[in-house]
């Protein structure tokens, strides 16, 4: 019944597999392979105890110290799961699956002005999710759970101690199941309906064809993962995602429901308690997009009686946008209770009709209407950009940011919610430019427990933090932005050795910050101190847990392409290396693509030298350990200059990519030119296969989980908006698998069987490896059960590393030299790279 679509692929991959060993013997590879374990220390490294997490109360006088689970096993990872609407959740607990869950196992209560620390007792094998304190700090709430679902318990500071609010009801399958009423007397929550029953059972037989039909509507989709498939899928869809919301009292656990059941993919109680925003999804769904594209109606209802007030839109399904990024729904949409009033309701309605390449002077509105709904409502601000949220301050002041990706562009907005109607430019920024980023504004909780801005104590400014990135490195600060003209003044800044970030103020005034510092050999650890002047004090130890990556050396490389554009990368070496001593190592280049439409803006480098570094996960920086030195994230920029799409010279920028960054790591003699290779996960996968396919820098490449056909994503895909019928020739000269026969290095495939992320099909995989086989490439091609976009299992992450490594030392550190065609003529100065 559960996930019947995966196991029959895992046969029939399977049933191939063996197929193909057979009749290609020892070109072929082998099914059913054991999981394997990477070379020391690298599984040592892996099953350390995690770091734990941090999480501060409103009132900044205490930290929730929470400890995390380590990797699970893959027992864990192949529970039964169910993939609905994009949507995979586990149906046992109505819950997120464990491939997307890091479950928490302890909480310990750290007094800030104090250090004093105090262990919460929990129940024997305790494991929860979902931690959220109270408004005032006195409570945190947990999603723990259960045998048979999840639970709602609640730790109290003043005892340290833990109680059960209810029992396995709470319906997770959208993500939140719970969130805190205002003052703070108690709960709301989404929970299982009574008397649910059991789930539909799967069809013996089908009862007919599943058919799907378009009547020449343009609906041009991309392409989506876990999308339902058929009337079943549907049953268990209404059956699992059905929610009835619930007021549950602090004191007791008493539980009185609100309004009726439905298929709630969100909820929201107004700032003064009265009124419920609900968003709910209806039939018909359909099989071509996700859930949150279903037929949706937004309705306000009385918080007390559940009965309905308002509705402000009934919108059919949404399968029609156009594939631009600013393509948005007609209508109303992003509705939200304003943070800084008691009951007043805020949405956008875009004015182009949702098409961004309509010529107008006005794309989103920004509309308010305050309680009891009868009035019309109220144009709070008119925006030339997309719509990009909005910043509660007060009840003259509030910011709103919007974006438009095509230029990147990016606008900030001061309105006044008492005089609405215009807004007044603060800010307008490439949204990509790290060096000129003001910061962002810091919030603080207000007695409704909404998160509204943080403003100076004269009320001229906000206060604002941000990455401080330069060309010198990242060293981020705090800041007060002036109401009046939006310039921002810089109070503090983390100086080297440090990369300190803030985390908030501990005082109303701004006197006071709390910070997450580390350093280059300094774990990262909490901190509280004052504003100015002083150390402060440490509010956590945290150790090591990666000790043998100490003596690994970092430091950030600069180097150029041929048209100037400026390129770094982080360059790691392996401990004890000695270059005169050690000479040129093999070396590992981890790298991932990204687009601009500024060169300026693509050619930032900043230096990362003040960050501790430590690998955990599926991590290619755990090479190091193997003697390789690794070359993580050169810049690999894909700039469209004068009004061209970047991708229409995706190949030749790329290949310009890699040979400055080559070239520059051969120039300082650490790496081999003929011992180099090639990796990246995801698009990065992409990019190796496509830089095997065009150029001869690399020895060997290793793709983790990516796409490699892009006619197989015919309605856009990352940062391309065209569709293939747009950009015929850019989709297929982009695609490596168009040129298979030009791919002579190895190369290592990996695909997580059950991948979940739109794009990257495990068939993109299956099928380049049938191409590179069919043109006698060299390549491996490995699938991890269960897995997802990323790998999670402790057993399919060990095996990942060691098929790395393993493929890492075969073809790049022992590998005969390359032969070197005979010549009578005085060799190039630098050897072309494109084929």
């Amino acid at each position: 019944m559960f996930d019947t679509q995966f196991r029959r692929r895992a046969v029939a991959l399977a049933s191939t597999a063996v197929l193909a060993a057979m009749a290609c013997g020892a070109t072929a590879a082998m099914a059913g392979e054991a999981y394997r374990t990477p070379p020391a220390p690298i599984a040592q490294i892996l099953d350390a105890a995690p770091t734990p997490g941090v999480t501060l109360s409103p009132d900044r006088k205490t930290l929730a110290l929470l400890g995390r689970e380590n990797l699970p096993p893959i027992r864990a990872v192949a529970d039964p799961i169910l993939r609905l609407g994009g949507y995979r959740i586990n149906p046992r607990t109505n819950g997120p699956i464990e491939a997307r869950t890091t479950w928490m196992n302890s909480l310990s209560f750290e007094d800030v002005k104090t250090g004093a620390v105090r262990e919460v007792v929990l129940p024997k094998g305790a494991r929860f999710i979902q931690p959220r304190w109270s408004s005032d700090g006195q409570h945190l709430a947990l999603v723990m759970e259960a045998p048979t679902g999840l639970e709602l318990w609640v730790a109290d500071l003043k005892t340290a101690t833990v109680r059960k609010l209810t029992g396995p009801v709470l319906n997770a399958a959208f993500g939140a199941a719970y969130d805190w009423l205002p003052g703070d007397a108690g709960l709301i929550v989404r929970q299982v309906p009574d008397g649910r029953g059991a789930a539909p059972a799967e069809p013996a037989a089908p009862e007919g064809p599943i058919v799907q039909q378009s009547a020449g509507r343009t609906a041009a989709i991309r392409t989506y993962q876990d999308l339902l498939a058929n009337a079943h899928d549907e049953a268990l869809f209404d059956h699992y995602f059905t929610s009835q919301l619930a007021r549950v009292s602090l004191a007791d656990g008493a539980s009185v429901p609100v309004g009726a059941p439905g298929v709630i993919n969100g909820f929201g109680m107004s700032p003064d308690g009265r009124f419920l925003l609900v968003t709910r999804l209806k039939r018909p769904y359909s099989y071509l997009v996700p859930a949150a594209r279903f037929p949706t109606e937004v309705q306000i209802l009385d918080a007390n009686d559940g009965k309905l007030v308002k509705t402000l839109v009934d919108r059919p399904l949404a399968d029609n946008l156009s594939s631009a990024f600013d393509a948005v729904v007609a209508g109303p949409r992003s509705p939200q209770w304003r943070g800084d009033a008691p009951s007043t309701l805020v949405w956008v309605e875009a004015q182009d009709g949702g098409d961004p390449k309509k010529k107008v002077a006005v794309h989103d509105r920004v509309l308010m209407q305050a309680a009891p709904f009868e009035a019309a409502p109220t144009i709070l601000v008119d925006l030339d950009l997309r719509y990009a949220g909005i910043e509660w301050g007060r009840d003259d002041f509030a910011l709103v940011h919007s974006r438009w990706f095509d230029n990147r562009k990016e606008k900030q907005f001061a309105v006044d919610p008492s005089k609405p109607g215009a807004g007044r430019l603060l800010v307008e920024r490439n949204y990509q430019d790290r060096y000129n980023d003001p910061g962002s504004p810091m919030s603080r909780r207000n007695a409704h427990g909404e998160e509204v801005l943080h403003f100076t104590p004269d009320g001229k400014g906000v206060f604002v933090s941000g990455e401080g990135a330069s060309a010198k490195g990242e060293f981020p600060f705090v800041g007060v932005m002036n109401l009046a003209d939006g310039k921002t003044s810089r109070l503090w800044q983390a100086k080297a050795p440090y990369y300190e970030a803030p985390v908030t103020f501990a005082d109303e005034a701004g006197k006071t910050l709390i910070t997450r510092r580390e350093s280059k050999d300094e774990v990262p650890n909490y901190f509280v101190k004052p504003l100015k002047g002083g150390n402060g004090k440490a509010l956590t130890k945290f150790v090591d847990r990666a000790p043998q990556f100490a003596s690994v050396t970092k430091e950030t490389i600069t180097y150029s392409r041929p048209d100037g554009v400026k390129l770094s990368g982080d360059l790691y070496l392996p401990a004890g290396y000695d270059k005169t001593k050690d000479g040129p190592l093999p070396m590992l280049m981890w790298a991932y693509p990204e687009e601009f439409t500024d060169a300026s803006v693509a050619g930032q480098t900043v230096d990362a030298g003040n960050r501790f570094t430590r690998p955990g996960g599926a991590s290619h920086l755990f090479l190091l350990t193997q003697g390789y030195a690794v070359l993580d994230g050169p810049g690999m920029p894909i700039i469209g200059k004068d009004g061209a799409e970047p991708n229409d010279s995706y190949v030749e920028q790329l290949t310009a990519d890699a040979k400055a960054a080559v070239d520059a790591v051969v120039a300082m003699g650490v790496a081999d030119r003929d011992r180099i290779a090639v990796g990246g996960h995801s698009y990065g996968a992409f990019m190796t296969a496509n830089l095997l396919a065009h150029s001869d820098l690399f020895r060997a490449g290793i793709a983790r989980s990516g796409a490699y056909n892009r006619t197989l994503t015919p309605f856009g895909f990352q940062s391309e908006q065209r569709t293939y019928w747009q950009a015929t020739d850019t989709y297929t000269k982009m695609s490596p698998f168009t040129y298979v026969k030009q791919v002579n290095e190895p190369i290592l495939l990996i695909h997580g069987e059950a991948d979940d992320n739109s794009g990257t099909f495990p068939i993109q995989s299956e099928r380049f490896y049938a191409a590179l086989k069919g043109a006698g490439a060299t390549v491996r091609y490995t699938v991890l059960p269960y897995e997802a976009h990323g790998y999670r299992a402790r057993e399919s992450v060990m095996h990942t590393l060691w098929e790395m490594t393993d493929w890492m030392d075969r073809y790049v550190k022992n590998a005969p030299p390359r032969p070197v065609a005979p010549t009578t003529a005085a060799p190039a100065a630098v050897a072309p790279a494109a084929k």
